[in-house]
């Protein structure tokens, strides 16, 4: 009884996510009558576009208008058909995208994972230490998905493809974030859930991060040079676009230091070539 309880709380949690989201967008409560799997995506898709177009379109008008000229020149900005096309390729691929929450989240509820409800169940220095793990892990996850991707070259080619097309500063935006081939996306997203059985994680935290991908992909995407260490800003993303070998990683330059592959937008363009 009691493990019934607790994973109760798993679901009583989605419960509320569905809440915020579905009740604001499709109001009378019709939404409940669905699968509990189906209430899961929808929400997670609802969510995620509104998520994509809020943060792309509030991102774009910032450096491409009201400070026009001042993060990237005039002939650096990519066209709107160019955007657009991005756009429409996220479109097409995030109702995948949604469905690997949907997964770990069913998952979750039913006890398969090492998933915990609340940071009291194990208090602040534990969940700090988990948390820290699970971010190392992710790294270390994507970083060599990312790569894989690259160096297995029918993995390139039908996959990873799609995302380079983008391979000049003036083809790249905000949207290109999330314009990737469907089992692309979920392929580098993958390491979020498989540390859910590894690694004791926070629900909500796994739930958070999960978005943030969205916002995050959009920064690194925009071209502008943030000159935070160690963060992987867009200055050395961009690198990535435009070499095809370095700066695979997500969050942070620390798996590429590691594995010999970070190239700095610092140095000589020339040496970046």
């Amino acid at each position: 009884m009691e493990g019934a309880d607790y994973l109760h709380r798993f679901v009583e949690e989605a419960d509320w996510y569905n809440g915020i989201v579905l009740d604001a967008l499709l109001p009378g409560g019709s939404w409940k009558r669905l699968p509990r799997p189906l209430q899961s995506w929808l929400r997670n898709y609802l969510g995620g576009t509104i998520l994509y177009f809020v943060s792309g379109f509030l991102w774009c008008f910032y450096i491409y208008h009201w400070k026009r000229n001042v993060y990237v020149p005039k002939d650096a900005i990519p066209s709107n058909k160019a955007m657009l096309l991005q756009i429409l390729v996220a479109m097409k691929a995030m109702p995948w995208y949604c469905a690997l929450p949907t997964l770990s989240e069913y998952m979750v509820e039913r006890g398969w994972t090492r998933c915990f409800s609340s940071i009291t169940e194990v208090g602040w220095p534990a969940y700090i230490a988990y948390a820290t793990l699970y971010m190392v892990f992710v790294e270390f996850g994507i970083y060599w998905m990312h790569r894989k991707l690259h160096d297995i070259k029918p993995l390139y080619k039908y996959l990873h493809a799609t995302h380079h097309i983008y391979n000049k500063q003036n083809t790249l935006s905000p949207f290109a974030g999330l314009a990737f081939h469907p089992l692309d996306g979920i392929l580098q997203a993958v390491p979020h859930v498989i540390a859910l059985f590894l690694i004791p994680t926070q629900l909500t935290t796994h739930v958070l991060l999960l978005f943030v991908e969205a916002v995050w992909t959009a920064n690194i995407h925009d071209c502008i040079h943030g000159k935070v260490w160690p963060v992987m800003g867009a200055g050395y993303h961009t690198i990535h676009h435009t070499t095809y070998r370095h700066n695979y990683g997500h969050y942070t330059i620390w798996m590429d230091w590691m594995f010999g592959t970070l190239r700095d937008p610092e140095e000589d363009p020339k040496k970046a070539e």
